[in-house]
C-alpha cells in the first residue's frame, strides 16, 4: 500500500512507521531534513518526503491517509494566538487533505485522522464510550469537533474514515510522562488536585498497533476511543509511577496552583474522561498494554 501520513514526526507518527515497514510512505513535513533525521530508525528506502499538500491535484495515487497533525495542545498557555495555532494547524491541514480525496477519481480508501477524548469533557466518574454525549462548549470540544467535522466530508463509498479519540500516551521517549517523570524520580511527585479524575492512557505501542489495526480491518469506521480499557485515576496513575519508581509520592498539587501556572489549558490535568475503547474492542483489537503497572515497567525499563 502507499500511505500518506501527516504529522509523522510526532510522538505516536515515529513509532506508527516503525509499524508500516513494507509499505511505501509519504511523509508530509514542514522540513523534510529534520524529518529523516526523526525518523533515522527505519528505512529510508520506503519513505519520501514532501512539505506541501499543494504538490498534488488529488490522492488517487494513495491507498490510505493518516493525519496525526497538530500544533501540541498542552505545552503553552491557551493565548489567543496559541488557540489559533491549535485549531489551524488541525482544521486546515484536514480541510486540504479531505479536498483532495474528494476531488481524487479512484480516491483512498481509508481516512484516518486525529481527534482527542477532550471532546467529551468532564464526565466525572461516567464510562465514557464512543456514543457518549460530547461536551457542549471549552476549548477542547471546540477544536476536535470541528476537527472530527471536516475530516468526515471525506466520507463515502469509496472512503472509510475512522476518527481517533486518543487519550494520554505513554512512551520512553517524549509524550506526557516525559514531563512526569522528573518530580517523581526526585520523590516529590502525587496527584493533582483530589486526584479522583478519570485518566484515559495507552501505551504507544499499542497506539500504533490499533492504528495499523484500522488500516487492515476493512470493516473499520467512525469513531474509535484510542485508549486502553482500564482507565485509572489521577491519584491511582500517581501511586501506580511512584511504586514503579520506588519513589514516595506523598506531594498534592493544588488545583488552584496549575490554573495559576497554565491558565485555561489546566482542564486538560482536571477534567475526568473514564474512556472506554468499545468500537476498538468490538471490532477484535487485543492490547498488549491493557493495564497501567505492566505498561509503566515496560516503559521505564525501555528508557533504563
Amino acid at each position: 500500500m502507499h500511505i500518506l501520513i501527516t504529522g509523522g514526526t510526532g510522538f505516536i507518527g515515529c513509532e506508527l512507521i516503525k509499524h508500516l515497514t513494507g509499505h511505501q510512505i509519504t511523509v508530509l513535513t514542514r522540513s523534510p531534513k529534520k524529518a529523516k533525521s526523526a525518523l533515522k530508525h527505519t528505512d529510508f528506502s520506503n519513505i519520501d518526503y514532501i512539505d506541501k499538500l499543494s504538490s498534488f491535484s488529488d490522492l488517487n495515487h494513495i491507498d490510505v491517509v493518516i493525519n496525526l497533525a497538530g500544533e501540541p495542545i498542552a505545552t503553552k498557555r491557551w493565548t489567543t494566538t496559541q488557540k489559533q495555532k491549535i485549531c489551524a494547524s488541525r482544521w486546515g491541514t484536514t480541510q486540504q487533505l479531505v479536498d483532495l480525496i474528494n476531488k481524487s477519481t479512484s480516491p483512498p480508501e481509508c481516512f484516518i485522522s486525529g481527534s482527542a477524548v477532550g471532546i467529551y469533557g468532564d464526565k466525572d466518574k461516567q464510562q465514557v464510550y464512543e456514543n457518549t454525549a460530547l461536551a457542549t462548549s471549552g476549548f477542547p470540544y471546540e477544536v476536535c469537533q470541528q476537527w472530527e467535522n471536516i475530516a468526515m466530508q471525506a466520507q463515502s463509498k469509496n472512503t472509510r474514515v475512522c476518527l481517533l479519540r486518543t487519550g494520554i500516551v505513554l512512551g520512553s521517549d517524549g509524550g506526557a510522562l516525559a514531563a512526569m517523570l522528573p518530580p517523581f524520580k526526585l520523590g516529590v511527585g502525587g496527584k493533582m488536585g483530589n486526584g479522583k479524575q478519570y485518566m484515559p492512557w495507552i501505551h504507544l505501542q499499542d497506539a500504533a498497533r490499533a492504528i495499523t489495526y484500522l488500516i487492515n480491518h476493512k470493516k473499520a469506521a467512525g469513531i474509535f476511543n484510542l485508549s486502553t480499557p482500564h482507565p485509572v485515576t489521577n491519584l491511582a496513575f500517581s501511586d501506580a509511577l511512584a511504586k514503579t519508581l520506588k519513589r514516595p509520592a506523598i506531594i498534592t498539587t493544588p488545583k488552584w496552583m496549575m490554573n495559576l501556572i497554565m491558565g485555561e489549558s489546566s482542564q486538560l490535568l482536571f477534567d475526568s474522561v473514564r474512556a472506554k475503547p468499545k468500537h476498538l474492542t468490538e471490532l477484535g483489537f487485543i492490547f498488549t498494554f491493557s493495564h497501567l503497572e505492566p505498561a509503566l515497567k515496560q516503559i521505564l525499563s525501555s528508557r533504563d
